[in-house]
């Protein structure tokens, strides 16, 4: 069965800025809550690494995120002003993001750089407002911001000898403020002291063991950890017993609400108890925030969404998160005509898939949005962690497991290969020391087609890593332990097919292996000791246009300038890209571990390195196009674990360990002929301040644009299947008003093609 999560928005348009002449795009989870906070009128509900807030009347949804210049962190508390119009985020490293309903986004690292404790203690649990202030409770005790300023007015460290504590919530009550810690229990100062930022101006109110407080009808209540709420009358008196631990406790000033992990409740401002929501039908959650407007209650789960129901009646759940992935760290994606396919299943850097993910496989359309195969309908295959899709029947997706097999899917029909059903010469459990016959785990990766339609992949741990599911249905294996040490001991990353039909596996402990069946399942191996590899550990290899091999190491890159050298020799050398810098000369990507490698419609390189964002680079390398960054970039993360090129639109996609996020590039794949060539935007208008595509070229094309009497304004030569025009004359100025002719000719000039464009200033 087909999961479609139902959606009170149909459709949410996804934000896009523009960076230069590059659109940008997000396709983010907003499915694992981890904070809920209203005002009068809204609710607002925050991910890791976004907000999102709706009107409580209105079905329209307004997304902060990397796309709009929101950049937090790791979101870890969120509150609203509505006296100032600024949405505030905390984080765990202590960075501050503010929103203001302007628009504009003010980032405040005071604590992060400012602070003198540990980077490891400035986690901010919490907010709250009052009189113009910002009281933050953080891992190391409270700082108090200036709402209307943005600036930082003074820290507090409240442990009884004046150090640094965990504060996980504050309230004020007649002035005072309280602070529950996690070791002091609960403390208090006077605000109207001036001394305050001295510990012993601090009180301790009580000394048990405390999760939360607030203040509701001017009496304190909090959430202890004996799994009881009580309110304070002199004494404390329980008011309501959850039975299980508290995650938050939030009043929105009418209602208390108390969350833990299956249980939301609701009370009154007498504590009288209104509402209690154990479970959503049809779902398994645990619960993460709730909160309140009017008779409306929001609640937050931890990896299903942001869901709304009415506070006196709450039977009938709408999910009111917007449309996005199942989380925002996807391993692979894959890119087929009409769809985007997104698996979750991973493995470290060392190929280990536990814990194991028991997750669904996502693909994405314009026209449907966001749909789901469930665990349950997949076989239960566990950590999914790659997808490929037939070139010769897009309704045709294979997805790899790396414990359960390969998995087909052909419209709604899913099946599991594996060792039960492919035969002798089939998929293979890793060979256990010692053997253990009922153990089954089955590492595959790296689905790829040939030429042929045959579909190859390769299995770790056992001695025939090189599968093949022929077009014709019957599997194939090949032995390579006579030339490849210890091969069932041996994973294996990402597979290219070249022209000969040769395969190129990349290993994480043999360097780089090469395989041709059709020569006598001939076998060479490249490493350090005999390739020039700076590693033996290749993350990555990718097949450029003109027959080069890029290979991307745990320590660097290397080329391979022919594949045909694997037919012709024995041995195989690679060489790195040497690059001048100023007066120096040295090595492209030089020790650095790189996690990708695509090559887009103009042989140029997308390449992303660990923790240092994405390259583009000019198809030798000796150019660096573009560096994108999360300073310099919407990318949410410097971790792109895959990247994705749509060879139609040119759109590139940057799968990260915190989201996903793409832009329209140029370099699309060409094409045959000049039949569909295609000018956009057209006409353009006054108000448009990009430049003009023209598609559907061939490589190498001849592209002349004249006025209507035939001045020549611009002249280039394709790369692939698109190129642009600024719409300036030979780059001087921005021609006027008026039709423009568009000559197109192929290299060969025995194709040509004629297009107009109508500018409008």
């Amino acid at each position: 069965m087909r999961l479609k999560i139902v959606f009170i928005l149909f459709f949410i348009s996804q934000l896009i800025i523009a960076q230069g002449n590059l659109l940008w795009k997000g396709y983010f989870s907003y499915n694992e809550i981890v904070d809920v906070e209203v005002s009068t009128t809204k609710v607002f509900a925050a991910t890791e690494n976004s907000i999102f807030n709706k009107e409580n009347t209105q079905q329209d949804v307004n997304i902060l995120n990397s796309i709009n210049g929101f950049k937090p962190e790791s979101i870890t508390a969120i509150h609203y002003s509505e006296l100032y119009n600024k949405t505030i985020a905390g984080n765990s490293n202590g960075l501050i993001v503010i929103a203001n309903d302007d628009g504009s986004i003010i980032t405040k690292v005071d604590i992060i750089e400012e602070v003198p404790v540990p980077p490891n203690k400035k986690k901010i649990n919490d907010f709250y407002e009052y009189e113009g202030k910002i009281f933050i409770a953080t891992d190391y005790g409270v700082s108090v911001l200036d709402v209307m300023t943005n600036e930082f007015i003074v820290t507090y460290f409240i442990g009884t000898s004046g150090e640094e504590t965990e504060v996980l919530q504050t309230t004020v009550l007649n002035n005072e403020i309280y602070a529950v810690t996690r070791q002091y229990g609960i403390r208090k100062g006077n605000l109207s002291n001036p001394f305050l930022y001295d510990f012993n101006q601090w009180q301790t109110f009580d000394a048990g063991y405390w999760l939360g407080i607030v203040t509701l009808n001017n009496k304190i209540v909090a959430m202890n950890t004996n799994n009881i709420t009580y309110q304070y009358n002199g004494s404390f008196q329980q008011i309501l017993n959850q039975n299980q631990f508290g995650k938050k406790i939030k009043t929105n000033g009418n209602e208390l609400i108390v969350t833990t992990q299956n249980n939301i409740f609701v009370l009154d401002d007498q504590f009288n108890q209104i509402a209690h929501v154990t479970s959503i039908p049809g779902l398994n959650v645990s619960f993460s925030a709730a909160n309140v407007v009017d008779d409306q209650l929001y609640i937050g789960t931890d990896k299903n969404g942001l869901f709304q129901t009415f506070l006196s009646n709450p039977t009938v759940f709408e999910n009111i998160s917007p449309d996005g992935p199942v989380r925002n760290y996807i391993f692979r994606v894959k890119k087929a005509a009409n769809f985007l396919w997104a698996v979750y299943g991973d493995y470290t850097r060392t190929y280990n898939p536990y814990p194991l993910d028991q997750l669904p496989i996502s693909k994405f359309s314009l026209n449907n949005g966001w749909e789901n195969i469930l665990y349950n309908d997949l076989h239960q295959a566990k950590s999914i962690s790659d997808v490929t899709i037939n070139p010769n029947n897009q309704n045709q997706v294979y997805a790899s497991s790396y414990f359960s097999g390969l998995l087909k899917i052909e419209g709604d029909e899913v099946s599991l290969f594996n060792n039960t059903n492919t035969g002798i010469n089939g998929l293979e459990s890793l060979i256990l020391s010692p053997p253990n016959p009922s153990y089954v785990d089955i590492r595959i990766n790296s689905p790829t087609f040939d030429k042929s339609g045959n579909l190859w992949v390769t299995n770790s741990l056992v001695n025939k890593p090189i599968k093949v599911l022929r077009a014709s249905g019957q599997w194939q294996s090949y032995d390579i332990s006579n030339v490849v040490e210890n091969t069932n001991g041996n994973s294996y990353g990402s597979l290219a097919i070249d022209k000969n039909n040769t395969k190129w596996l990349s290993s994480i402990y043999s360097g780089l292996i090469g395989f041709n069946e059709n020569y006598n399942n001939k076998v060479i191996v490249v490493n350090s000791e005999n390739g020039n590899l700076p590693d033996n550990d290749v993350r990555c290899v990718a097949l450029d246009n003109r027959n080069q091999l890029w290979i991307g190491t745990f320590k660097g890159l290397r080329v391979l300038s022919n594949v045909d050298q694997f037919v012709s020799e024995n041995e195989i050398v690679t060489s790195s890209i040497i690059i001048q810098e100023g007066d120096l000369a040295q090595e492209l990507f030089y020790q650095q571990t790189i996690l990708d490698i695509r090559v887009d419609g103009a042989n140029r390189k997308w390449v992303s390195i660990a923790d240092g964002g994405v390259f583009l680079v000019s198809s030798n390398g000796q150019q660096t196009i573009y560096r994108f960054t999360t300073n310099n970039s919407p990318l949410p993360s410097d971790n792109v674990n895959d990247i994705e090129i749509d060879e139609i639109t040119g759109e590139v996609f940057f799968v990260t360990d915190k989201g996903m996020v793409s832009f329209l590039g140029i370099a699309t794949k060409s094409s045959d002929d000049l039949a569909n060539v295609y000018v956009y935007p057209n006409p353009v208008r006054p108000e448009f301040s990009g430049t003009v595509k023209i598609a559907g070229l061939t490589d190498k094309a001849n592209v002349k644009i004249t006025d209507i009497e035939g001045n020549l304004v611009y002249e280039t030569t394709s790369a692939g299947g698109t190129i642009e025009w600024d719409t300036k004359a030979f780059g001087s100025y921005k021609v006027s008003s008026g039709v423009y002719m568009v000559f197109v000719a192929s290299q060969d000039g025995l194709d040509s093609t004629v297009k107009k464009i109508m500018i409008v200033r």
